[in-house]
């Protein structure tokens, strides 16, 4: 059931925002909408995600109405403020939205399309597991004007599966990207390496076969052993082994160099896209720093430096709903050197990278020292830009240390 919220200030029970809170009507908003159901929870997820003997009182089929109460309010309270602007991207995440009838998806983006709007050319995605694609899922979701599917392949060798508890069969991710296609969406794959068991031929299997598929773009996430997960527990009793450090430094190194290879660009440490267009605009958006709306339970919304969260489960959230409440559990403004730190760890992670001129002293002059180590790209820091080389991704946190110091 995912990992506690942070803690916070309290958040009001009618959701306003603070009045010294400036909206750019010219910033980009986006869309993120939470749906927490899962069939089996995967050993290695630390999401806010429950199967069906979780939900304790929560009705999966009444989620889609409460989703659009909690638009209803969002649009409420920007409104209040003069600041309701359409939305330039929509994502579904989870979880797994696709086990929502598509009905219920289509209903809550058309209740994002009739309170703000969609901006022109609008990114709209999907995410799904490969084993609850079908094409008539995907014409629905094209028809109400979702543009791209984001399918969760992980790997493409049985055994590695397993270790991560999928439930889907390797076969199952080309007839999820063939409906994909056929409906005209984009499409991703997501990736995971360094699962317990996974060798660098068996890594090198799913890679090749990702590519195989021809996505227009290309997620690959090292795997993080997250406290309270089942595989945690696994690897403490001894019954499974850690990820290696080392080998999943090879790992990357063979995803990129295979993915440049191909034809795709790095744009973020863990992301790779045929072309600027087919790039993960939402997700972009995250680590850019501008602005979103998260709805659903355990959801993260952003407005002007100003983080609010929700409550964490599926029936807290629906009782706050039903109550005429705002679901928010807590919320934060982080202080200027954190937003500082933050934007740093953020930015410095996309191919932009982030300009010289925003670091302090300490962090310029660690530059230098960087550039000799193979860290960050020479040429693009004399031009202004600190743009990390492949080691540089590698070792992305210790770059960050060094030029917040």
């Amino acid at each position: 059931m995912g990992s506690a919220l942070p803690l916070g200030d309290p958040a009001p029970v009618d959701g306003a925002l603070p009045a010294d809170i400036a909206i750019d009507p010219d910033r980009d908003f986006g869309v993120y909408i939470h749906v927490p159901f899962c069939r089996v929870r995967c050993g290695y997820c630390d999401f806010n995600t429950y199967t069906s003997d979780e939900l304790r009182g929560a009705r999966q089929d009444a989620y889609a109405d409460e989703v659009r109460r909690e638009i209803d309010l969002s649009r409420e309270v920007l409104a209040a403020r003069g600041a309701l602007r359409a939305a330039s991207t929509v994502f579904f995440g989870g979880g797994t939205p696709t086990l929502l009838p598509p009905g219920d998806l289509t209903r809550m983006l058309e209740s994002i399309r009739d309170t703000f709007g969609l901006a022109d050319g609008a990114e709209i995605t999907v995410e799904a597991n490969p084993d609850t694609v079908t094409p008539a899922l995907t014409s629905t979701l094209a028809e109400a004007g979702v543009t791209r599917l984001s399918i969760g392949m992980q790997s493409s060798v049985p055994h590695v599966l397993a270790a991560l508890d999928r439930t889907h069969e390797p076969a199952a991710v080309a007839t999820a990207v063939h409906a994909a296609r056929a409906a005209g969406l984009d499409v991703s794959v997501d990736l995971i390496y360094g699962a317990p068991g996974e060798s660098i031929d068996d890594w090198r299997d799913s890679v090749e076969s990702a590519i195989a598929l021809q996505p227009d773009h290309i997620s690959a996430y090292a795997l993080i052993i997250e406290e309270g997960t089942k595989l945690a527990r696994q690897i403490r009793r001894g019954e499974l082994t850690a990820p290696d450090d080392d080998l999943q430094a090879d790992m990357y190194e063979f995803v990129d160099e295979s993915l440049a290879g191909a034809g795709f660009d790095w744009y973020e440490v863990s992301n790779w896209a045929r072309g600027d267009a087919h790039r993960s605009r939402h997700n972009l958006a995250y680590w850019r720093g501008t602005d979103w709306w998260g709805y659903g339970p355990g959801a993260h919304s952003h407005i002007d430096g100003l983080r609010w969260w929700n409550v964490k489960h599926p029936a807290a959230y629906a009782q706050r709903l039903a109550g005429g409440e705002s679901p928010a559990a807590a919320r934060e403004r982080p202080d200027v050197a954190a937003r500082r730190l933050e934007d740093v760890l953020l930015r410095s992670r996309i191919v932009e990278g982030i300009a010289v001129s925003e670091l302090t002293g300490e962090g310029r002059h660690a530059i230098a020292a960087l550039i000799a180590d193979g860290l960050i790209d020479g040429a693009r820091a004399v031009r202004g830009r600190v743009v990390l080389t492949r080691r540089g991704r590698l070792l992305a946190d210790a770059v960050v240390r060094a030029l917040t110091a």
